[in-house]
């Protein structure tokens, strides 16, 4: 497992790299990216805290004005050091402040413990925050902050609070 783990924390690497290297421009006024994070899992349990990866799909192209403003759908995958696995899909909105973002999200998912925490249930939502900053005219670098629960579907809700540090690359 351990041989696993180096694999997908390399890809992930090399993805950045890949993203921030390349010079990649818009094709329309909506544009679609990916998000890399990494960041500590249940950062306020100290046995059960651990590092955390993450690769999260945006597609603005698909965006709905809503009362709360642009609404696009995400996608995406959180890995632990201890191998738990969260596959979620979602939504989120950005609100834009000059060369700074809030966006906040919504994203209901599989949960998988792995070796790691047992959040009471195989359904988990997340909500979270972010705050960047555009490097550019397709990259922004942000932190975010999340909770995850099951909304007391199982036995348990011990919920977990995590931070993460974002890089979105835009397409």
């Amino acid at each position: 497992m351990y041989f696993f783990k180096m694999k997908i924390k390399a890809l992930i690497l090399q993805l950045i790299l890949c993203f921030f290297l390349t010079n990649i421009s818009f094709a329309e006024e909506k544009a679609s990216g990916l998000k890399f994070y990494t960041g500590m899992f249940d950062f306020s349990d100290e046995g059960a805290k651990s590092q955390l990866f993450g690769i999260q799909h945006q597609n603005s192209n698909l965006y709905r004005n809503t009362f709360l403003g642009e609404v696009s759908p995400i996608t995406g995958a959180m890995l632990t050091a201890d191998n738990a696995v969260y596959l979620y899909s979602g939504i989120e909105t950005n609100y834009s402040l000059g060369l700074f973002n809030i966006t906040p999200s919504f994203t209901p998912g599989y949960y998988n413990k792995g070796d790691g925490k047992d959040l009471g249930h195989g359904l988990e939502f997340k909500s979270e925050v972010q705050v960047s900053v555009d490097l550019g005219e397709s990259t922004n670098l942000g932190m975010s902050y999340n909770h995850v629960s099951n909304a007391s579907l199982g036995d348990k809700n011990p919920g977990a609070n995590s931070y993460s540090f974002n890089f979105l690359k835009k397409f």
